[in-house]
């Protein structure tokens, strides 16, 4: 079952989230019939959403990771919130690249190298937070890791990987692990070093290492604290609704909905995330046209 963890290791002194999305990636996969490369591009960045998300302080905050490469896969969207509820989508879901020369797929190939990668927080101020840094590999983990440490001045390794056979999605997940001010050299160090051994994260799930096993395998600390007993379980779950394709048809104003009636007499409207479609025949489209300003 996917869940979220988190831990302090080194006394307090480090950080990690760990996090498994097998269902949550092959969910993703099977909305958007994804293929192999772009379930393992949508999978790291649903990860990373849940990662995320999972430090958000009230269920109603929000994240939204937006990546706007120049590889063929288009641009990548994925919004997760306080509750663990996480979706998204990319632009050109059956995109397919050659793999790399180990025989891995080519996530770099199918986002691109040039572009950038946004961060929008929304915890319930006046305006939401946006940040912002440039793509370093396409490869997402290190492009995250690379935002943490230019727009929020952070350093963090990240880490998210997506294992894809013939059936699906056989195990995907991923970890965040910052240190805290009064980390030593000595500790980040070692740290450092049990971070350059470790197993790929996709393989330490597949060999069915707990994220409590993996976060000490990855510290190479065994009194590892685990922060929260109940595990947090991030799904896949949209939250679209007929009220909100209302007002996304109201958002192209009186001419465009006029236009709509006066050619089709209806409108369908298909939800980005989960693919579900809204339907809206004359009679509402007119009631709509009442209700722009």
């Amino acid at each position: 079952m996917d869940k979220i963890q988190k831990f302090l290791a080194y006394n307090g002194k480090i950080n990690i989230t760990a996090v498994e999305t097998t269902e949550l990636v092959e969910k993703a996969r099977k909305v958007h019939d994804l293929s192999p490369v772009a379930t393992a591009t949508l999978g790291r960045c649903l990860s990373m959403g849940a990662l995320m998300a999972g430090n958000l302080k009230q269920e109603e905050d929000s994240i939204t990771l937006q990546i706007k490469g120049n590889g063929p896969i288009g641009g990548i969207t994925v919004t997760a919130d306080g509750k663990g509820r996480t979706r998204g989508y990319v632009e050109n879901p059956q995109v397919d690249v050659p793999l790399r020369k180990d025989g891995k797929l080519n996530v770099g190939g199918a986002v691109g190298k040039e572009g950038f990668l946004y961060v929008i927080r929304d915890i319930g101020l006046k305006e939401p937070y946006i940040g912002m840094s440039k793509l370093v590999s396409g490869e997402i983990a290190e492009d995250f890791a690379n935002y943490y440490y230019t727009s929020e001045q952070k350093n963090t390794a990240v880490a998210l990987g997506v294992l894809v056979n013939k059936d699906g999605v056989k195990k995907a997940g991923g970890f965040i692990v910052s240190s805290m001010p009064d980390a030593t050299e000595d500790e980040l160090f070692i740290l450092e070093n049990r971070l350059q051994e470790a197993k790929p994260i996709s393989q330490m799930l597949e060999e069915n290492m707990s994220l409590l096993e993996i976060a000490q395998d990855i510290t190479g600390d065994s009194n590892i604290k685990v922060l929260e007993q109940e595990e947090s379980t991030p799904k896949y779950q949209c939250n679209c609704s007929k009220e909100k394709m209302e007002n996304a048809l109201k958002s192209i104003g009186k001419e465009e909905l006029q236009k709509i009636i006066e050619e089709d007499k209806k409108a369908e409207v298909v939800c980005h995330f989960c693919n579900k479609k809204y339907m809206f025949n004359e009679e509402e489209l007119k009631c709509l046209i009442g209700d722009v300003s």
